[in-house]
């Protein structure tokens, strides 16, 4: 086989396989506006693609990774995890906002975003997806590394706070979020996301009365 036939052999492979992903990424963003992250499987985007679920698994080894590609996310999960943990529990709440900040000031997440509201999905839906995204994939397992008591109530609240600067200030393009510089917006929004993770819970005013 000459040199020449071995390229066009190899850029034909190529092709195909690019084709196979384009056609699983549509069907991944079409599920998630649907069913949003949580509720979208690899074997139900896999059945919607018309692809077995063996050749799936070449592309996209879990949920995480198949997510992170179909919005075009400027980091890999697993990753982003072991950087957030790695300096230990100071910082965590300012490292997680730029996180999801700069989630967020990629262009072609933007991009990606736009587009499945243009195609029906609606900013609520698209906004959902990536809540439910951040909060099971990162912090949720930050949050069980830090060992703390009420822990699903914490990520809750941690998550829907984030997701909703983001959103606010991305999406809804809201003033004067929408032109704050990263750090402005660290500067405020951090230490709320530190103590919601770490910090121990306190008795309200009413339970000290009634206790």
């Amino acid at each position: 086989m000459s040199d020449e036939q071995e390229q066009l052999d190899h850029e034909q492979r190529q092709q195909q396989l690019d084709d196979v992903s384009r056609v699983v990424l549509d069907a991944a963003r079409a599920a998630y506006a649907r069913r949003g992250y949580v509720g979208t499987t690899l074997k139900g985007v896999a059945a919607a693609a018309g692809v077995a679920p063996d050749v799936m698994q070449r592309y996209y080894r879990n949920r995480e990774q198949l997510f992170a590609a179909a919005m075009r996310l400027p980091f890999d999960p697993a990753t982003s995890v072991a950087q957030l943990l790695a300096p230990g529990i100071d910082g965590m709440g300012e490292r997680l906002v730029r996180v999801t900040l700069r989630m967020l000031d990629d262009p072609e997440t933007r991009d990606q975003l736009a587009e499945m509201v243009r195609d029906g999905a609606g900013a609520s839906k698209a906004t959902a997806s990536l809540r439910e995204f951040l909060e099971s994939a990162v912090v949720d397992r930050v949050v069980s590394v830090l060992g703390v008591p009420d822990a699903r109530m914490r990520v809750s609240l941690a998550t829907s706070y984030l997701v909703g600067i983001a959103a606010s200030r991305y999406v809804l393009q809201i003033e004067p979020l929408a032109s704050a510089t990263e750090d402005e917006i660290v500067a405020l929004v951090a230490p709320a996301i530190q103590t919601a993770l770490t910090t121990p819970t306190q008795p309200t005013k009413a339970q000290r009365e009634k206790g």
